[in-house]
C-alpha cells in the first residue's frame, strides 16, 4: 500500500516514520502531476512546496495550529494531507474541490485566499485573536518571495514587528512569482542566500566565546555589540530583524530533515519569526523545472513530453493585444507597457523582448503599477497597463485618484474579464464594468471579437484621457483581421442585426451569443435586433432611445455582475430620458461570487449561452403578455417611418 493511501488527516501523517517522508513526497508529486495533467491547474508552485507542506503538518498540530497560505494556489499537498485525497481527481472541476483554500471545504483551510500579499496581515490578526482568547496555538503564514513585493505584505510585516505576538512567517523563496521576480526585494533575498557563510561563522564564534572560562559571558555581550555593527554592513537578513523579526535561514526546503529540525526549534521561540526557505518551482518534474512560467497555471498536458493539450488553434485575445501593441509601438516611441508580475499572462513578454527600455514589470504591486503609469503619462508618455480584471481591483483608489482625477491618458488593458473558469470565485473578472463605470473621465469599452479589439487598442492609446478595454480569457471568435488599424468613434455603437419586436443590447463577448440567440428567436417568429454597444461609458444614448421608440422592449446582456454594470447604465439612460414605459430585462451574472468550473459550464448555469438567452427573452415576452404575429416584413418597412442607421 502506498504511504499516501494511509493518510486521511495530519494525525495519520504523524504515524509515518521520518525516514519514510521522502518517499511520501515522491508519491504526492506523482499524484499532483497525474491529476493536473488531466484537470489543468497550478503545477510548478505546488511541486515546489511538497516537503515544506509535509513538514508543517508533521510538526504543527493543525487545525488548532493555523496555516494561512498566501494566494493559496500552492495548497494541493495541503489538501491531500487534510482529508481530500479521495476527491483530488475533482480538483478545479465544477462541483469538485477548489484549487485554493476554502473554509467551506475543510476546517484545515483557515481562510479563503486567492490574491497575493494577504497572509501576513491575516496571520497577525489570528495571532492577536489567539492572544486575547489566551490560547497558545501557533499561527503560520506561508508567503512567496513574489508576494513579498505586495504593499500589503510589507504593511503586515511592519505591524507584526511592533505588536510582537508569537507569529511564524515562512518566506518561500523560489526566485519567482509567476514570471521571474523583479525589484530590490528580490535582489535582497538573493543576497541572503549568498550570506550563509556569515551565519555559520557567527554560530561557531559564539560557541567559542561563551566557552572561555570565567570571562565567556562578558565577552559574549561585547561580541554581540560588535556583531550588531557588522551585521548592519554585511548581513542582508538584517532587513527583517530591523522590522522586529527573528530571522532563520535560508534553509533548503527540499530536505525534510532540515525542515523538521527547524520547525521543532522555532515552535518554542517567542515573538515574530521569519523562516527563509529555498525551493525550486516545478521540483521533480523536469518540464516544469525548466519552464516554471509555462507550468505556473497550466492547461492539461502530456506527462511524457510536457506538451500542452490544445483545443482551438484560434489566436487568443491576449495574443492579439500583444501583437497590436507591438505594432503600434514600432511607430510610436511614446508607448510604454506596464504590468504587475504578469508579463507572460498578459502577453507583454513579447513586448519586453522587442522594447526592453519601454517595458516595466513592477512586481506584484498593482497600486504602484497604476500610479507609476500616471506619472509616465504626466511626462508625455502613453502608458498601457495590462492587468487581469480580478487583480486590477486592488488598484481601485489609484485609478480614481491618480489617473481619473487628473484625467491622464492611461490605457488599461483588462485581461481575463468575465468568467475565467476553474480558478473560481477569487479570480472571476465579474466586477470591472461596475467598479470602473462610476469613475469620472473614464472611457470603458469591450470588443465583440479580436478584430475589434485591435481597433480599440488604437482608439484607447490615441484618446487623450483614461480608457479601459476589457476582453475575455481564451480564444477569439475567428473574425477576419483587418490589416489597417482604425479609430472607433468614442461612444458609438454598431448595429449587427435589425429587428422590430425586441432589441438586444450586448457588450463585449456577449455580442455573438446574442446574435445566435436572435436566430433562434427568428425561428419562433420573434424579430430581434442586435446591437454591439462597444462602449459602456460613454454609452450610445441615441441607439437606446431609437430602439425604445422602435420596439419598446430592451434586453441587455453582459458577462459582469448586474449590480452597477452595463444593464444598469442602460436603465440610467431610460430614467434620465424620461422613458419610463419601456420594458427592460437585464441578463448577466447574479449578486454572488461565481464558483469554479469550466467557462462553458458556468455560462450554461447562469444562462449566458445562445439557447438560454433566447429562452429568457421568450419568457420575458410571455410574462409581459405580448402576442407576436408574423407580419409582412416589406409592409412593416414601408409603414414604419423609422429609418435606423449608424
Amino acid at each position: 500500500m502506498k504511504l499516501l493511501d494511509t493518510i486521511n488527516s495530519p494525525e495519520d501523517l504523524k504515524k509515518i516514520d521520518r525516514e519514510d517522508l521522502p518517499n511520501l513526497a515522491k508519491e504526492i508529486r506523482k499524484l499532483i502531476i497525474d491529476t493536473v495533467s488531466k484537470t489543468g491547474g497550478h503545477l510548478a508552485s505546488n511541486l515546489g512546496v511538497v516537503e515544506l507542506t509535509i513538514a508543517l503538518h508533521y510538526i504543527f498540530n493543525t487545525p488548532d495550529d493555523v496555516i494561512i497560505w498566501d494566494v493559496g494556489h500552492q495548497c494541493y499537498t495541503h489538501k491531500l494531507l487534510t482529508g481530500r485525497r479521495e476527491n483530488f481527481a475533482t480538483l478545479r472541476q465544477y462541483g469538485g474541490i477548489s484549487g485554493f483554500p476554502r473554509r467551506e471545504e475543510s476546517s484545515y483551510d483557515s481562510f479563503d485566499t486567492g490574491h497575493s500579499g494577504t497572509s501576513i496581515s491575516l496571520a497577525l490578526a489570528f495571532a492577536r485573536a489567539r492572544d486575547v482568547k489566551r490560547n497558545n496555538n501557533s499561527v503560520i503564514a506561508v508567503i512567496g518571495d513574489g508576494s513579498m513585493t505586495a504593499g500589503l505584505a510589507l504593511e503586515g510585516l511592519n505591524n507584526a514587528g511592533t505588536l510582537n505576538s508569537n507569529l511564524i512567517v515562512i518566506l518561500n523563496d523560489n526566485k519567482m512569482s509567476i514570471s521571474q521576480n523583479v525589484g530590490a526585494i528580490s535582489a535582497h533575498l538573493n543576497k541572503i542566500i549568498t550570506g550563509q557563510l556569515y551565519n555559520k561563522v557567527k554560530e561557531e564564534a559564539e560557541w567559542l566565546i561563551r566557552n572561555i572560562p570565567a570571562i565567556g559571558g562578558q565577552m559574549a555581550k561585547l561580541a554581540h555589540r560588535v556583531e550588531e555593527a557588522v551585521k548592519s554592513i554585511f548581513v542582508p537578513g538584517r532587513f527583517f530583524e530591523d522590522l522586529g523579526f527573528k530571522y532563520v535561514g535560508p534553509i533548503d526546503a527540499h530536505n525534510i530533515n532540515y525542515l523538521l529540525t527547524t520547525f521543532e526549534g522555532i515552535r518554542k521561540l517567542k515573538g515574530p519569526i521569519l523562516v527563509h526557505v529555498i525551493t525550486t518551482k516545478g521540483k521533480g518534474y523536469r518540464p516544469a523545472e525548466d519552464g516554471a512560467n509555462s507550468f505556473h497555471g497550466t492547461p492539461p498536458f502530456d506527462i511524457a513530453t510536457g506538451n500542452f493539450k490544445k483545443g482551438k488553434v484560434l489566436p487568443t485575445y491576449t495574443e492579439i493585444f500583444s501583437k497590436t501593441l507591438i505594432s503600434m509601438a514600432e511607430t510610436d516611441k511614446k508607448i510604454v507597457a506596464i504590468t504587475a508580475a504578469m508579463a507572460d499572462g498578459t502577453g507583454l513578454d513579447k513586448f519586453a523582448e522587442k522594447f526592453k527600455e519601454r517595458f516595466y514589470d513592477v512586481g506584484i504591486a498593482e497600486q504602484h503599477a497604476v500610479t507609476f503609469a500616471a506619472g509616465m503619462a504626466s511626462n508625455g508618455f502613453k502608458p498601457v497597463v495590462a492587468i487581469y480584471s480580478t487583480f486590477l481591483q486592488r488598484a481601485y483608489d489609484q485609478i480614481l485618484h491618480d489617473v481619473c482625477l487628473t484625467n491622464l491618458p492611461v490605457t488599461f488593458a483588462i485581461d481575463r474579464a468575465g468568467i475565467v473558469g476553474e480558478d473560481g470565485a477569487t479570480h472571476q473578472g465579474a466586477f470591472d464594468l461596475s467598479y470602473l463605470r462610476s469613475l469620472p473621465n473614464m472611457v470603458l469599452m469591450a470588443p465583440k471579437d479580436e478584430n475589434e479589439l485591435q481597433h480599440m487598442i488604437k482608439t484607447a492609446i490615441e484618446y487623450n484621457g483614461p480608457s479601459t478595454i476589457r476582453y475575455p480569457r481564451g480564444s477569439g471568435e475567428g473574425a477576419k483581421m483587418e490589416e489597417e488599424l482604425k479609430t472607433i468613434e468614442i461612444g458609438k455603437a454598431e448595429l449587427i442585426r435589425n429587428g422590430y419586436d425586441i432589441a438586444i443590447l450586448a457588450i463585449g463577448n456577449m455580442v455573438y451569443p446574442s446574435l445566435e440567440a436572435s436566430a433562434i428567436l427568428s425561428n419562433k417568429g420573434i424579430d430581434a435586433a442586435v446591437a454591439n454597444m462597444r462602449f459602456v461609458k460613454p454609452i450610445d444614448r441615441d441607439v437606446i432611445k431609437n430602439f425604445c421608440k422602435k420596439t419598446g422592449f430592451i434586453i441587455t446582456i453582459e458577462e459582469n455582475v448586474l449590480q452597477g454594470g452595463f444593464g444598469s447604465a442602460v436603465l440610467e439612460v431610460l430614467e434620465e430620458e424620461g422613458l419610463n414605459n419601456i420594458k427592460v430585462k437585464r441578463i448577466g451574472l447574479p449578486d454572488k461570487f461565481i464558483e469554479h468550473g469550466s467557462q462553458s459550464i458556468i455560462r450554461e448555469k447562469y444562462q449566458l449561452t445562445p439557447s438560454a438567452i433566447a429562452s429568457t427573452i421568450s419568457e420575458f415576452l410571455k410574462s409581459n403578455k405580448i402576442t407576436l404575429i408574423k407580419k409582412d416584413r416589406l409592409h412593416r418597412l414601408k409603414t414604419n417611418l423609422y429609418n435606423f442607421s449608424l
